[in-house]
């Protein structure tokens, strides 16, 4: 059954922003709270072999004076998680939120989430992650990975929290954004904000015949709603448009059958990501 708000806490700078979210969203949908810690064990691959550059008995000593420095990172690493955790904790706790759950496990992120999917209700990840600094691509391929994977929501945050105040949906009349207008109309995370609905291509019938469908189900539940059509280019004309109207959320989905499909699949997915000044909701 899906129940919690996930929030997936590291040693980045995003995880304060990925607390705060996390807690507004769980206030908003009146769910469970759970903070998760991922340690991956992945280390370098060295060599086993090193008979050809040192004598047998130093061998053995150095291959076991790395294991004892694999043994001492990997506690050093569970308490860090740990330390993180309950700062996590803390700060919900102070923000107002009653059900809040730790979670530390081993492996790889994308496994441990696919393994605890059927819990998640939404998920909450920061635009980057601990590594990124190592690498330009690591973003875009782990959080595509992420994406791919998983079936659930997945909120992408910014490092600093601002309090949503309305919300652009991106809709591209896809089964995917209108199983997403169902679910906003049915959900109380955006219960009160105003929301715009908007659709990028030429203002024809089909667009606007389209659109009314989606206000409908949207006005059924109580929500205000802005519907416009923008011509362009769909990754600037949403950008153009949240800023011009400072909308603090954006809404699109995943894998589309438009235009839009193209901004987040593949390496663009890294560029939108780090391009965006407000919180992305990815829908599947």
């Amino acid at each position: 059954m899906h129940t919690d708000v996930v929030a997936c806490i590291d040693g980045s700078a995003y995880s304060p922003g990925v607390t705060e979210y996390a807690s507004w969203a769980a206030l908003r949908l009146g769910a469970p709270l759970t903070f998760l810690n991922v340690l991956d064990h992945a280390h370098a691959q060295r060599p086993t072999d090193l008979s050809g550059s040192i004598g047998l008995g130093a061998q053995e000593q150095l291959l076991s004076e790395l294991a004892e420095l694999d043994a001492r990172k990997g506690k050093l690493a569970m308490e860090q998680g740990r330390l993180m955790l309950n700062a996590a904790r803390d700060r919900a706790d102070g923000l107002g939120v009653a059900d809040v759950r730790l979670r530390q496990v081993h492996g790889a992120l994308v496994d441990r989430l696919s393994e605890l999917e059927g819990e998640i209700r939404l998920l909450v990840l920061g635009k980057r992650g601990e590594t990124a600094h190592e690498a330009t691509d690591h973003l875009g391929s782990n959080l595509e990975r992420v994406i791919r994977a998983m079936h659930r929501p997945i909120l992408v945050v910014p490092l600093e929290f601002a309090a949503p105040t309305s919300v652009l949906i991106a809709y591209d009349g896809s089964e995917t954004t209108r199983k997403g207008v169902e679910m906003i109309a049915a959900s109380p995370l955006f219960k009160g904000l105003p929301l715009h609905v908007v659709q990028v291509g030429e203002p024809d019938a089909q667009h606007r015949a389209s659109q009314e469908q989606a206000v409908a189900a949207l006005q059924e539940t109580g929500h205000d709603v802005t519907t416009v059509i923008v011509p362009g280019q769909p990754e600037a004309a949403l950008t153009g448009y949240q800023r011009e109207h400072g909308t603090d959320v954006l809404v699109m989905g995943a894998y589309g059958h438009s235009r839009i499909r193209h901004l987040l699949v593949g390496s663009t997915t890294t560029a939108m990501i780090r391009s965006a000044a407000v919180p992305l909701l990815l829908l599947r």
